[in-house]
C-alpha cells in the first residue's frame, strides 16, 4: 500500500514543486507575490513531510527499517538535508529570521537539494 501512496505523493510533490518554484522566482524577480509564494513553500514543505514519513513506512515494510537501509542509505541521508533545508525555511518563516528575499533563497536552496534528491531516486 505504500507503494502507491509514494506513486502518488512523488508527482503531487513535483507539481506542488514546479508551482511553488515559480511563484518565489516570480517574488525574487518581481517584488509581488509574496503571500503566494510563502503558502507554496509552506505546501511543498508539508508535501515533503508527508511522502518522507511514508516513504519511512515503507522502508519498514520493504526493508524492516524506517531509515537508512543498504539499498537507499544515500538517498536517505540526502533526504535528511531536503528536510532540514525546508525545516530551517519553517523556522526562517516563523521567526521572522532573514527577512522575505533571504527566506525565498533557503526556498530555492531547500529546492536545489530536493531536485537532486529526487534525481537519486529516479536514477535508482
Amino acid at each position: 500500500r505504500w507503494t502507491l501512496v509514494q506513486g502518488i505523493l512523488a508527482p503531487l510533490q513535483f507539481v506542488v514543486f514546479l508551482v511553488s518554484l515559480g511563484l518565489v522566482i516570480r517574488f525574487l524577480v518581481t517584488g509581488e507575490g509574496l503571500a503566494a509564494a510563502t503558502a507554496s513553500v509552506v505546501a511543498k514543505t508539508a508535501v515533503l513531510y508527508l511522502i518522507m514519513v511514508t516513504g519511512s513506512l515503507w522502508e519498514r515494510d520493504v526493508f524492516g527499517r524506517y531509515l537508512f537501509v543498504e539499498s537507499f542509505f544515500w538517498e536517505d541521508v540526502v533526504s535528511m538535508l531536503v528536510l532540514a533545508l525546508h525545516t530551517a525555511y519553517l523556522l526562517a518563516l516563523a521567526t521572522g529570521a532573514l527577512g522575505p528575499r533571504g527566506q525565498m533563497y533557503l526556498a530555492l536552496a531547500a529546492y536545489a537539494s530536493y531536485v537532486v534528491n529526487a534525481a537519486q531516486f529516479l536514477l535508482k
